[in-house]
């Protein structure tokens, strides 16, 4: 995940990767082995677990039971440790009952079976990934880099988040509730995309930016627009610009010494009263909690967390 670093260039997480069985090889279905120096014991070191995607979990995806030796290993597991699944991951926090009563997500092809074999799972088939405080899920694997760059920005911000984006090389935020399924994530070049009115609202957000500005734009009606937009980026123009703007207050917010009427301004939002009701929509927080927890140079503070992913 592009090696989190503080403003010193320190680790900010210690990731460790076990099996729940003793050390040693862990096939995979790609043609090679992993080998795993770590044991189900490191479970219960970790402040964070990270159960992965697997498409070989025999009794929990047939029957959605725990095997004897998999009941073990997660019972190692502190009370608070974060939890996380990836894609079919998810089966085994459910199994483990773990998610009876909340929210989760898993791939959309695999939706209709999570629910039917734990009824007690408020499934959502349709989000990149769920966060439910301590316990977070994602669709595919590809949403996986999603939740874990979501991870990174909630635990140090939006600049180290990004900056890891960046070295991965994945764009640095797709929101948990975009859509799974885009039903043209890659424009027909036969028609006109909305790419073009998506940068350059980007270079824009600090001036007002209306519907019909970005459909001019790509020279289209505003319904045809509307309409292309949502199938090309999962979600509708307002709630794009919503978000780009969250994200450039949380950015001036982390980075620079503005002050709140100025970041609003600078964002887009106007009024400092309007971005802190954008901001604690989203984030849950205020613009001073969120600067105060996120500024340059605070990230220095935390203590790594230990990350440990079982399969």
């Amino acid at each position: 995940m592009g090696e989190p670093k503080d403003s010193r260039g320190r680790h900010l997480y210690e990731v460790i990767t076990c099996s729940i069985r003793p050390p040693g090889p862990v096939e995979t279905d790609a043609d090679f082995a992993i080998h795993v120096t770590h044991g189900p014991e490191a479970l219960a070191t970790a402040d964070t677990v990270i159960v992965p995607a697997s498409y070989e979990l025999g009794p929990v995806f047939e029957r959605g039971e725990l095997t004897d030796e998999l009941a073990a290993a997660l019972a190692r597991i502190r009370p608070g440790t974060r939890l996380a699944s990836i894609c079919t991951g998810v089966y085994v926090l459910a199994a483990a009952g773990y998610l009876d009563g909340r929210p989760a997500t898993t791939h959309w092809a695999d939706a209709e079976r999570l629910q039917r074999l734990f009824p007690r799972v408020e499934v959502d088939p349709d989000v990149l990934f769920v966060d439910d405080g301590s316990i977070l899920t994602s669709a595919g694997v590809a949403a996986g880099i999603d939740l874990c760059l979501h991870m990174v920005r909630r635990d140090h911000g939006a600049v180290v988040a990004n900056e890891v984006a960046r070295r991965t090389v994945v764009p640095p935020h797709r929101d948990g509730g975009q859509a799974q399924y885009i039903r043209r994530p890659v424009p027909d070049p036969q028609q006109a995309s909305t790419s073009g009115a998506r940068a350059w609202a980007l270079n824009r957000l600090h001036e007002p930016i209306q519907l019909r500005d970005l459909a001019a734009r790509e020279s289209m009606s505003v319904r045809t627009f509307t309409r292309r937009f949502r199938e090309e980026a999962g979600v509708s123009p307002g709630q794009w610009l919503t978000q780009q703007r969250v994200e450039r207050v949380r950015h001036l917010l982390e980075s620079t010494e503005l002050s709140v009427d100025q970041v609003a301004r600078d964002a887009g939002f106007g009024t400092a009263q309007s971005m802190r009701q954008h901001l604690q929509a989203a984030l849950g927080v205020t613009p001073t909690a969120y600067r105060r927890t996120f500024r340059a140079g605070a990230a220095d503070c935390p203590q790594p967390v230990d990350n440990s992913a079982a399969p």
